[in-house]
């Protein structure tokens, strides 16, 4: 639900459900309203009009401005300046919620490297001055001087990037029916151009309900692309090949073989001595690529790195391939080795395990619409680890030799000492890719646990008003440094609106009463038992609530897997748990580290990734539910790390970005580089840049970023670049 609020100089717009915002500053009160969004060529969920001389962005997005052909006659980003006559014109503004704004006007759109101004009329005014002129950044293209004459009616539109399903697919678990059910995903495809590279425009396949009978509603409508997947009707292949369905909009048919094969009579086998799952892998892999380089032939003519790096490698003519028809250009690429193309790739956001049993049927399309490579399980699963149980001695070992008064998160006295009970855990094997999951029975050892109850609980959510509400509770005061800690962190971003309230030594009703509440999400902190969540008066067992309001959750305190499966199925999308005691030294340093990671908007699945560097107890964490959950939206769309090393007196910087679910892979991120006019997929190969000391400095200050040094993870306001010559 996106809806348009009045603020005292401009006007904000929100996404009640995805609980993002973004304001437009016009530098006095407006009123907004309601506008026919049929203006737009692209679709847009609500419209408001508005009478405006400019609008001022808090951040710099790209903007593609388009005549009213719907042809782009100006794209800007960071340190731009592109004026337009007067005429008719769509602007389309990549901001966490998606904006166009249509005004018959002269354009100016005019950028440095924290905002970006858009005026309207004559008068625009450029910013001559240096980067690192402060004044000229306040007084210049953003400031409030430089005013156009008059002002222009501005209709805005904005559609959410909440993706919902269009149907329910019902099956059977015979394996031809469930092959007729994946063959649906196509149908979410809203197009089958290039262009489908671009997250916002896959959609989200139906979701799959097992049945006594099969029945597809009628609605769903695959695309005729004349592509078939040939597997074996048998649950693993179906479910690795489900990805490839869904991105080529191919019919999944039973096969004495795994092959592809085109209408017009192309083949291209799936099997080798790599395995059908490499090979399913790879090719899904290599068409995403090439769609992302074709694309920059259409509506989004820019320059990427990844084009820039594979173009003198191939013989494809793009501007030929992109008017070809997918099986066409699926031909073409298939052509090109895979070697040829593999170091280019963009690392993979997510590989999710998939227990080949008719149950799993009902995750994959969540899981599908990450794009996600899917593999089954090599191995039974297994009781314990001697991975976990390794880590966990070695730790306990080293905290108690510094210090006797080392405690773990668990209340009993002796925890320190004993080892996890040991469970039916499974140990996924490891790949390339940014995040890890696992469908199916037993405990994921370096994956999240991926259930279909959390993703049904994200598209049940409901629209909220107001601020981000963070709860921090805190049940031990011997563990009140972390509160301290995160307290300073939570809701310290000026843009957006939070509510953080703490709590101290709860009592189970006082407890209950915040994880029923619709509670965007909650940091525990304290002891949790077997039994519960230890209150001043007892133990909440949350397996006990009919059904909780929360929507993510850390729980910081040993062996909090059962609970935090139990939020999930109870209501909550997603969250962090123990799998068993944690030292609360080790416990505190991961806690630092995803309240700083989660306040900028890093998933909770990559959050973790990150963090459980800071400690060797970090092997003892995991995400239940959906990974993907991000608490509050990122600066810049996409959550990013530069990693930071000297050279010579100046800097060598290379910037890493994190797909998210509202920024998925197969977007676009430009560092704001002076001088840099060149885009990258996000998750893709890092931008390398060598700066000087005074712009390294500037481009940290952008934004509040971790940084790695050595292999260890800071914050811009940590570093201390003496120390790197």
């Amino acid at each position: 639900m996106i809806t348009f609020e009045p603020t005292a100089a401009g006007v904000e717009i929100v996404d009640a459900i995805e609980r993002h915002r973004y304001a437009l500053d016009t530098g006095e009160r407006v009123s907004p309203t309601d506008a026919d969004g049929g203006a737009f060529r692209a679709p847009v969920e609500a419209a408001a009009r508005i009478e405006a001389g400019h609008v001022s962005l808090p951040t710099v997005v790209a903007v593609y401005a388009r005549d009213d052909e719907g042809n782009v006659v100006a794209d800007a980003e960071h340190f731009a300046y592109e004026e337009l006559p007067h005429g008719v014109y769509s602007l389309e503004v990549c901001a966490p919620i998606k904006l166009y704004l249509r005004v018959e006007s002269a354009v100016t759109i005019s950028a440095d490297a924290r905002r970006t101004r858009i005026d309207f009329g004559e008068g625009g005014q450029r910013d001559e001055g240096n980067e690192g002129d402060e004044e000229n950044e306040k007084d210049g293209a953003n400031g409030e001087s430089g005013e156009g004459t008059g002002k222009a009616e501005v209709t805005i539109g904005a559609r959410s990037y909440h993706d919902h399903p269009a149907a329910t697919v019902t099956t059977t678990d015979d394996p031809e029916e469930l092959m007729t059910a994946v063959s649906t995903f196509g149908s979410a495809l809203k197009t089958t151009s290039p262009e489908r590279s671009y997250p916002t425009l896959r959609g989200h396949p139906p979701t799959i309900e097992l049945g006594e009978q099969l029945h597809i509603p009628p609605e769903l409508d695959v695309p005729p692309t004349g592509v078939r997947v040939e597997v074996p009707p048998e649950y693993g292949p179906i479910f690795v090949a489900a990805p490839l369905a869904h991105y080529l909009g191919a019919r999944l048919v039973p096969g004495k073989s795994a092959r592809i094969v085109t209408d017009s009579g192309f083949e291209h086998p799936l099997e080798s001595t790599r395995g059908f799952e490499t090979e399913a892998e790879r090719v899904l892999k290599q068409a995403f690529l090439f769609d992302c380089i074709t694309r920059t032939e259409g509506i989004y003519p820019v320059e990427l790195a990844e084009r820039e790096a594979i173009e003198s490698r191939v013989e494809l003519d793009f501007a030929e391939l992109y008017d070809r028809s997918l099986a066409g250009r699926l031909e073409a690429y298939l052509g090109v080795p895979f070697a040829a193309i593999e170091d280019v790739l963009p690392k993979w956001k997510l590989t999710t395990h998939v227990d080949p049993v008719a149950e799993s049927v009902e995750t994959l399309p969540f899981v599908v619409n990450d794009l996600t490579a899917i593999r089954t399980p090599r191995d039974e699963a297994t009781a314990g680890s001697v991975t976990q149980m390794a880590a966990f001695d070695e730790f306990t070992r080293s905290e108690a030799a510094k210090s006797a008064a080392a405690f773990t998160r668990s209340s009993s006295a002796d925890a320190a000492t004993q080892p996890p009970e040991p469970s039916n855990y499974v140990q996924p094997e490891t790949t390339g890719s940014l995040e890890q999951a696992w469908v199916g029975e037993g405990t994921p050892l370096g994956a999240s646990k991926a259930t279909a109850q959390a993703y049904r609980n994200r598209l049940d959510r409901e629209p909220t008003e107001g601020a981000i509400e963070i709860a921090v509770v805190c049940n031990d005061p011997e563990m009140d440094a972390e509160r301290a800690d995160v307290d300073s962190v939570y809701g310290s971003r000026a843009e957006l609106p939070f509510e953080v309230s703490m709590h101290h030594d709860l009592t189970v009703a006082e407890l209950e009463s915040i994880l029923t509440s619709s509670t965007d999400f909650v940091h525990y902190i304290g002891h949790i038992e077997a039994g519960g969540f230890e209150c001043t008066d007892g133990k909440l067992d949350s397996g006990e609530l009919e059904s909780v309001g929360v929507g993510a959750f850390f729980l910081n305190g040993c062996t909090s897997y059962e609970q935090g499966m139990a939020l999930v199925e109870a209501g909550a999308i997603g969250g962090v748990v123990t799998l068993s005691d944690v030292i609360n030294s080790g416990a505190l340093r991961i806690g630092r580290a995803m309240a700083r990671l989660l306040n900028c908007g890093f998933p909770l699945g990559v959050a973790l990734e990150l963090a459980r560097e800071e400690s060797v107890v970090g092997a003892q964490y995991l995400v239940v539910g959906d990974g993907g959950l991000a608490v509050a939206q990122a600066q810049n769309n996409a959550p990013n790390l530069c990693d930071i090393e000297s050279v010579g007196e100046c800097f060598r910087l290379d910037f890493k970005t994190y797909p998210t679910s509202h920024y998925g892979i197969g977007s676009m991120i430009i560092p704001y580089v002076k001088g840099n006019e060149t885009y990258s997929l996000s998750s893709g190969t890092p931008q390398v840049f060598e700066l000087t000391r005074s712009e390294l400095e500037r481009f940290l200050s952008l934004e509040d970023s971790p940084v790695q040094i050595n292999d260890e993870l800071y914050w811009w306001d940590q570093v201390d670049l003496d120390k790197l010559y």
